[in-house]
């Protein structure tokens, strides 16, 4: 039950990440029961690529810990991190990750590629996938209708 008191939180950062016009994808970092990090996509705001929420996230717990290796660190994410954020939690030596939805056409933990558990490479992390998985892909859902109704 814990993992849906931080997801929620996730939540209420993709929603935030709606009223700016972003993405709405949320995620908050927690370590030793306390939330150290929370983000959400910025790409818009910053112009910049590398601004999905987990990309903010794992950089804001970075600066709060002191360290890059988020080994006792558990991210909570509405959508499946994709492959670029995948490779920064690796490089992070994150200690777990929970998603709410699934990304089809983007995830690498579990829907296109399972990165989190290859044998190849030098970090590995468990997943939890679902926690309140229709939420976060409704809110997905209805933005991106509500954009193709503004088109």
């Amino acid at each position: 039950m814990i993992d849906h008191l931080y997801m929620s939180l996730a939540l209420d950062e993709a929603r935030l990440a709606w009223l700016e016009d972003e993405i709405p994808v949320g995620a908050v970092a927690v370590c030793r029961g306390r939330v150290i990090a929370r983000g959400r996509n910025r790409k818009e705001k910053k112009g910049l690529a590398l601004s999905h929420a987990e990309m903010e996230v794992i950089a804001a717990a970075s600066r709060k810990l002191g360290d890059w290796r988020l080994s006792e660190v558990t991210l909570y994410v509405t959508l499946e991190p994709c492959i670029m954020c995948t490779g920064a939690l690796l490089q992070a030596r994150i200690g777990r990750v929970v998603y709410g939805c699934h990304d089809p056409k983007g995830g690498a933990l579990n829907s296109l590629y399972q990165l989190a558990d290859d044998p190849r490479l030098n970090h590995s992390f468990p997943v939890r996938s679902g926690v309140f998985r229709d939420k976060a892909a409704t809110l997905l859902q209805v933005f991106f209708r509500s954009l193709r109704k503004k088109k």
